[in-house]
């Protein structure tokens, strides 16, 4: 077994313990805009899954302009000092494989996983499921413990483990 670094293990839990990111897009006049998106982790793809309707606002932003942001964190606690809880910016690009292709199927099951009690809505007409391939992170892991991250760190932290 090889030693993983604290910070990348650090890292890999807050991704796997998490479900639910704040979703960055920008809209056609420029404006940044934000929402909740539930996410899951594609390890074959090694990128991110959201599920989201074609009506939403950050669908047509993301599929206009690719380039998006993903702030995860920990949830607040008593015990814990807001300004150390340990969160990641992912900065990626969006794309939306076609349904029934592998890549959208590989979504899919990764989704499914994560969220089961929503199968319902992959047969929707208007929602999708859009891969986020992420470029590049900015990880803070506490108080005074912030790290920009590389692809390939990020790829290690998405892709399969053995």
């Amino acid at each position: 077994m090889t030693h993983e670094p604290r910070l990348l293990r650090a890292l890999r839990s807050l991704l796997q313990d998490q479900r639910v990111a704040a979703l960055g897009t920008t809209q056609d006049d420029g404006v940044p805009f934000v929402s909740m998106v539930p996410f899951a982790l594609v390890r074959s793809l090694r990128c991110v899954a959201i599920h989201v309707s074609g009506l939403a606002a950050h669908t047509r932003n993301l599929q206009a302009r690719a380039d998006v942001s993903l702030l995860v964190m920990a949830p607040e606690t008593p015990e814990r000092a807001v300004h150390d809880l340990p969160r990641v910016t992912l900065q990626g690009r969006a794309r939306v494989p076609e349904r029934g292709s592998a890549q959208w199927q590989a979504c899919k099951a990764a989704y499914l996983q994560r969220f089961a009690d929503v199968e319902h809505m992959t047969e929707l007409g208007d929602f999708r499921f859009v891969a986020i391939e992420i470029a590049s992170a900015r990880h803070v892991a506490g108080f005074g413990a912030a790290r920009s991250v590389d692809a390939e760190e990020i790829a290690l932290v998405l892709g399969e483990q053995s």
